[in-house]
């Protein structure tokens, strides 16, 4: 049995947006989803200590679950990239933490494959150190950190098509899981 592992970012839970529909599509193919909810709110996202913090909250629900889990994590939740390393396990990140130097140097060290999902209005994200640290990105023109884009919300939504499409093609590209 396949599992996943669903670490949030700060403003929302692990079932909205998209950490609802991107956890679906290994549960289509399934998986267990695992769902971590943050114990408190974290004092200050952008230091260091950040990254410890997150492998505090995260790392006791990736033991209880074993095996090699996909991580699917969003912007705060970004900082369990280290963890993600560490432990060899696939991940798809969404809205990661491009700018924030540990996250870059933890995505670097991966051995597994993972999916990075940003956008250009997004002041978190780089997409020249996506496309250098991973064949797997999808980058949307004009998407803010909530991967929001100008216009009707219906191009919002239709965005959110596409990064469904994304984690699909990229599990389907990683042989996951594995047959």
């Amino acid at each position: 049995m396949a599992d996943a592992v669903v670490i949030p970012g700060g403003m929302y839970g692990p079932s909205t947006g998209m950490l609802l529909y991107v956890p679906a599509v290994a549960e289509r193919r399934g998986a267990s989803v695992h769902r971590h909810s943050w114990s408190q709110r974290p004092v200050d996202v952008f230091e260091p200590p950040i990254e410890e913090w997150v492998a505090g909250e995260v790392a006791p629900l990736l033991d209880t679950v074993g095996g090699s889990p996909l991580l699917i994590g969003k912007s705060l939740g970004t900082n369990a990239a280290r963890l993600a390393a560490e432990r060899g396990l696939p991940a798809i990140w969404l809205t990661p933490l491009l700018t924030v130097p540990w996250v870059t140097e933890a995505l670097s060290s991966a051995t597994a494959p993972f999916l990075l999902v940003g956008g250009t209005a997004d002041r978190l994200w780089d997409g020249e150190a996506a496309r250098r640290l991973t064949p797997h990105v999808l980058e949307v023109e004009g998407a803010d950190h909530g991967m929001f884009v100008p216009g009707a919300v219906t191009e919002s939504i239709a965005v959110l098509g596409r990064i469904v499409a994304a984690a699909e093609d990229f599990l389907t590209a990683a042989d996951w899981p594995a047959q």
